[in-house]
């Protein structure tokens, strides 16, 4: 079969499409024949050596993805040859060899059927931005549960997978949200989802103008992938015992950050990581997850589509800040 090899770790551009023998399910597990996969930060970072997983070379990334089931290993009953299924959170793509591929193996147990009414390109980018963001919503309680309704939720990074599923998320949970994006085309879709308020984090008076657009209320709540220069910004911003959920860190390294600051007001800062999930508590998520969505109306975003060929081309679009999520077809 061919696929998107990584033999080093020396970034996404060393990536090669080359051929190896297709890989044969084992107890538990499925064989799928790839239609179409989705690109995930994660992907690049773990090929620069800043995830930790340290997978045996070479290595083929993807983690989400939509499949045809040409084989099932031995103990395998819940699903069966012909079926298309997607892949929910497990090794696939970290430890094990991912979804770039025109076939991978999956457990059984990690599969998952396509939603009534939503396409197979929706389910292919859906679950892996989905968890990252229910978890960012749900992790500040034990057990974990959605914010009150009527919190106050803000988004850095909200056009992007995590970012635009925090969106609709939050919606769902009957949240206040408001969306930070650079691009003023990217707001007004942010809008569209649902989003309350949306601002420009370049703005040079941004506290002052969410302070004023939510007065006398405060941040009770962020879901932050970008880090950098606006985290301070984010946590001048929150409330007493507001909390910040951090998913990424696209804006870099935070200089100069003052812990006196999260003083006085019982600022939290918290990691998400989907890869504390048990597969009982990723099915469960997930089946909240489409029971929200379904009940707004709403759908997983998909910003651009890319051939198997051009899988570099995706992760340039990936790095430019999609308005949604990026996608590989690799089989009609």
């Amino acid at each position: 079969m061919r696929a998107w090899l990584m033999d080093s770790y020396d970034g996404i551009e060393r990536l090669r499409l080359g051929e190896v023998p297709d890989p044969q399910p084992g107890p538990a597990q499925v064989l799928l024949r790839m239609r179409c996969a989705a690109l995930n930060p994660a992907d690049a970072f773990l090929a620069q050596r800043m995830y930790p997983a340290r997978p045996t070379l070479p290595h083929i990334l993807g983690r989400d993805g939509v499949g045809d089931v040409v084989a099932v290993g031995a103990g395998v009953n819940h699903v069966r040859a012909g079926e298309t299924v997607g892949i929910l959170r497990c090794n696939v793509g970290v430890d094990v060899w991912g979804t770039l591929a025109e076939k991978v193996v999956v457990p059984a147990e990690s599969v998952i059927r396509i939603p009534p009414n939503w396409t197979l390109e929706e389910l292919a980018g859906a679950p892996l931005v989905f968890l990252t963001a229910w978890q960012a919503l749900t992790q500040w309680t034990d057990p974990p549960a959605p914010p009150h309704a009527g919190s106050v939720l803000l988004v850095t990074g909200a056009s992007g997978g995590v970012g635009v599923a925090s969106v609709l998320l939050g919606k769902s949970m009957q949240l206040t949200v408001l969306a930070l994006s650079r691009s003023a085309d990217k707001r007004a879709r942010l809008k569209t989802l649902g989003a309350d308020f949306v601002f420009d984090p370049a703005d040079g008076n941004l506290v002052k103008a969410v302070t004023a657009a939510i007065s006398p209320k405060k941040i009770d709540l962020a879901i932050d992938s970008v880090g950098g220069v606006l985290l301070p910004q984010v946590v001048a911003l929150l409330g007493p015992g507001g909390r910040i959920s951090v998913v990424g860190r696209s804006g870099g390294s935070v200089p100069d950050f003052n812990p006196a600051t999260l003083l006085f007001r019982r600022i939290r800062i918290g990691g998400v990581a989907v890869g504390d999930y048990t597969t009982q508590a990723a099915h469960a998520a997930w089946k909240e997850i489409v029971d929200r969505l379904d009940a707004i109306g709403q759908r997983p975003q998909i910003d651009t589509i890319v051939p198997f060929e051009d899988v570099k081309t995706g992760f340039v679009r990936l790095a430019q800040g999609p308005m949604g999520k990026v996608l590989v077809r690799i089989a009609d």
